[in-house]
């Protein structure tokens, strides 16, 4: 609901204090990033060339890339750390730098909110930590919010300031990790015995 994938059952989702359905897609765009699970492009794109399809919402039809596009590009790259890759096809990239490479097209839409569902997915561990350090430099140092699905509770617990949990479809507890990863409270959304 929060991306306009699914329209809410009831209630409003609302952006700046208007309702997302009324808003515009490019409007939307400007201020939320979507990441989904397994993104796909073709292996030859460049990480550059993906990072500018991140300038589409604010550009007009048929209008050219200006310089303070590429200058956002450019910075969007940087942060995702892959400068020296910039030239680079996606397909020649590792897991971790890939998903950096959409991260990067993320930011040069230059979103107040980015989406991500399970943003480690393939990952192995040293990518997965590379992804969500990134993600979490991102949130203090640029003031962007993330939301994401992580299905891996240690992870979650130690890169989220809130964490909302989920049973069949339903919010059961909302709060920061500490309150809502309690050995109690695993048993009693997951029942399993665990040790914090």
């Amino acid at each position: 609901c929060l991306g306009r994938l699914l329209k809410p059952t009831g209630g409003i989702v609302s952006l700046e204090g208007k309702s997302i359905t009324f808003l515009d897609n490019a409007n939307i765009a400007r201020n939320i990033g979507i990441l989904p699970q397994s993104p796909t492009a073709p292996e030859d794109v460049p990480v550059h060339c993906l990072a500018a399809y991140g300038r589409n919402p604010h550009k007009k039809l048929m209008s050219s890339f200006t310089k303070e596009d590429r200058e956002i590009v450019s910075w969007a790259i940087d942060a995702a750390g892959l400068t020296e890759k910039r030239h680079m096809p996606i397909g020649k990239l590792s897991g971790g730098e890939r998903q950096r490479a959409w991260i990067a097209m993320a930011l040069a839409q230059q979103p107040k909110i980015l989406l991500l569902d399970e943003p480690t997915t393939y990952l192995d561990i040293h990518h997965q930590f590379e992804v969500l350090e990134l993600l979490e430099k991102l949130n203090k140092s640029c003031g962007l919010t993330v939301i994401m699905v992580l299905h891996d509770l240690n992870l979650a617990s130690r890169f989220s300031g809130r964490i909302v949990a989920l049973k069949d479809g339903v919010t059961v507890l909302d709060g920061a990790s500490e309150d809502v990863v309690t050995e109690k409270n695993l048993f009693d959304i997951f029942r399993v015995k665990s040790r914090i």
